[in-house]
């Protein structure tokens, strides 16, 4: 598939340790069009972020390793205009690197809004080149 069909996509990176969450959260968005690459921690999401497939990211705050918002600070030194939304039980004080902030639990609804929003917004830029 050619980067153009790509991306009409809408591709979201998700990233989440909690399993249940992670996989109901994919289920739910694809349903709805998206195609959700997800992984469980921010050092495969950082290994296998791109933004020329990952129209936005979806992050928790709290997991092992390197956390959501660090993680979120290095996706926006690598490509400043992806949107990273979080979804934690706990909302870091530095959101610097965030585009939005949801507390745990949230409606899938309210997330899925977020993510029309945020893709919808970028559109316009993706044609330029």
């Amino acid at each position: 598939m050619d980067k153009t069909a790509q991306r009409h996509l809408k591709t979201v990176l998700l990233v989440d340790d909690d399993d249940v969450y992670r996989i109901s959260t994919k289920w739910f968005l694809a349903n709805f069009g998206y195609t959700v690459v997800s992984v469980r921690t921010a050092e495969e999401a950082l290994a296998q972020f791109d933004p020329e497939i990952h129209d936005v990211v979806v992050t928790d705050h709290d997991m092992p390793g390197v956390s959501g918002v660090e993680m979120a600070h290095i996706i926006k030194l690598r490509s400043p205009f992806t949107p990273v939304i979080m979804c934690s039980t706990r909302s870091p004080e530095d959101q610097s690197s965030l585009d939005v902030v949801f507390e745990k639990p949230t409606h899938l609804l309210v997330l899925k809004d977020a993510l029309d929003k945020l893709v919808a917004a970028r559109q316009p830029a993706i044609g330029c080149n």
